[in-house]
């Protein structure tokens, strides 16, 4: 019998974000600090950060929340647990439905 995969780790997904962010804030790896990385379930495919037009999967994903600090800029990631990413603007952000350890 085979196993399904299980996914990218929290510390995994922690570490791709981080080397997004340092791009995104024009600072190295170094200098992007985590301020809440936590696991959640997103209500859809849009992994909480719905794209105005769009139209998502309607089930729930497993994933993570990870929110940090590069350089003066906040930035909030939205994860999928299979190492899909979105970097999700203000406004934009929709709750997870479970938060937490799940």
């Amino acid at each position: 019998m085979s196993r399904m995969p299980t996914g990218r780790s929290l510390d995994e997904m922690v570490t791709m974000v981080r080397e997004d962010a340092a791009r995104q804030g024009g600072v190295s790896v170094d200098d992007v600090r985590v301020t809440n990385a936590i696991a959640v379930t997103w209500p859809d495919g849009s992994l909480g950060c719905p794209e105005p037009g769009m139209t998502y999967t309607q089930a729930l994903v497993p994933g993570y929340r990870i929110l940090v600090r590069a350089g003066d800029r906040a930035l909030q990631y939205h994860a999928s647990r299979t190492g899909h990413f979105v970097l999700c603007p203000a406004g934009r952000a929709v709750d997870p439905v479970v938060s937490g350890d799940t």
